[in-house]
């Protein structure tokens, strides 16, 4: 047991202070984010919208996050990381608070396109943050530290927000979404100095070729919109099958999709420290998240029996794992001496993509077919991510030889 202990622990070491206080502001901040996982089912139960209008009030949330990311992007080259994050974390408790007075549709979808705008600044800003206080060699690490940051918070808040629902409604969630954002975004300020950082040679951020210009990058990043596609409608769809086709209350919901962030707090970081020893690329590790990925899909038509419900979210969860950190590994290393903001901006737009028609796609899906024909299509879409993925590494193959 006592090996077992040091190994885990071990797998913390060499990181800089810097990415231990962004992982702190990051969970603070992540924690309250109790609305986005309730969303449709606030929608649904609180507001009476039906399950058409809520796919395209999440539409919205997708355009939002698409702004963001964008807009994150063009403020992080040109004004930093820094205020950047800052100014997206103050601003966001704000809107956040704001957003549970809307009731009818117009008002409510641009309430969560504004939100979202704000809120997804954030990403690409973080993204640059991680790469300016980690050294090369622990970027994938430093990355999966600020995923448990994540996801810890993930675990707790769904929980939390579970109970707060029973106790307080769900007002009470825009509330501790709003004060946990301003106590994130008081802490950035006063902990994480922009000083810390390393920063960009000059010639690389005036001179160097925008993401844009990196066709393999564009297909990576096609990749990922399909990977996120997936992946999302476990957090607005699934919540749906669970209380329709399951019968679960929102705690025990809370709970299942807490299950996600605790296993990814308990086993991540050594998972990763174990695979970056082996002598496969990153796209190998993308592949194998998007397959068991594709396969959890597949076991929740197998059965009607509650624990397969579990099962599903512990196979999502590992290639969650494994994907996400490696493929966010792949876009920082391929943005080495070049404008890095456009390509994690680029990176994060693909996610917020996924939030267009993700959502939105997987409503009418369940709405006109059924939740059994739309988890069939969610693994047939995974199959189709990794053979682009194939292709992708046989022209990077090329591209080293």
């Amino acid at each position: 047991m006592n090996n077992l202990l040091k190994s885990y622990f071990g797998s913390f070491g060499g990181l800089r202070k810097e990415i231990w206080l962004l992982a702190l502001i990051t969970l603070i901040n992540r924690a309250g984010t109790m609305v986005i996982p309730f969303l449709s089912l606030y929608l649904t139960k609180n507001r009476g919208f039906t399950l058409e209008e809520v796919g395209w009030i999440l539409t919205f949330f997708g355009l939002g996050s698409v702004t963001g990311s964008w807009l994150g992007g063009k403020m992080t080259d040109k004004i930093g990381h820094y205020r950047t994050m800052a100014i997206s974390l103050i601003v966001s408790s704000i809107l956040f608070v704001l957003l549970q007075f809307p009731e009818s549709f117009w008002p409510i979808c641009l309430g969560i396109y504004l939100v979202m705008t704000v809120a997804d600044i954030f990403r690409p800003a973080v993204f640059v943050a991680i790469s300016a206080y980690s050294k090369p060699e622990n970027r994938t690490r430093s990355v999966t530290l600020i995923r448990l940051a994540i996801n810890l918070g993930f675990s707790a808040g769904p929980a939390v927000g579970g109970l707060i629902i029973a106790t307080a409604g769900y007002s009470g969630l825009f509330w501790v979404d709003g004060i946990t954002c301003l106590a994130a975004g008081i802490l950035l300020l006063k902990l994480l100095h922009p000083k810390r950082s390393i920063p960009e040679p000059e010639d690389i951020v005036v001179n160097a070729k925008s993401a844009m210009s990196d066709r393999l990058y564009l297909i990576f990043i096609f990749t990922m919109v399909i990977f996120g596609f997936i992946f999302i409608q476990y957090f607005s769809t699934m919540p749906l099958y669970y209380a329709e086709h399951h019968k679960l209350d929102e705690f025990e919901i809370g709970l299942l999709l807490g299950l996600n962030g605790l296993t990814i707090f308990l086993f991540e970081m050594p998972l990763i420290k174990f695979m970056e020893n082996r002598r496969h690329t990153a796209i190998y590790y993308v592949i194998l998240g998007t397959v068991l990925t594709g396969i959890s899909f597949l076991v929740i038509n197998l059965s009607n029996w509650v624990g397969i419900l579990v099962i599903g979210m512990l196979l999502v969860t590992i290639g969650e794992m494994i994907g996400f950190p490696f493929s966010n590994s792949f876009a920082l290393n391929r943005s080495d001496g070049k404008k890095r903001g456009s390509y994690m901006a680029l990176y994060s737009i693909a996610f917020s993509i996924s939030h267009i028609f993700g959502h939105n796609s997987g409503m009418q899906l369940i709405d006109n077919f059924g939740f059994d024909f739309t988890w069939y299509f969610m693994m047939a879409l995974a199959l189709f991510a990794c053979i682009l993925l194939f292709i992708l590494q046989k022209f990077l193959n090329r591209e080293t030889d």
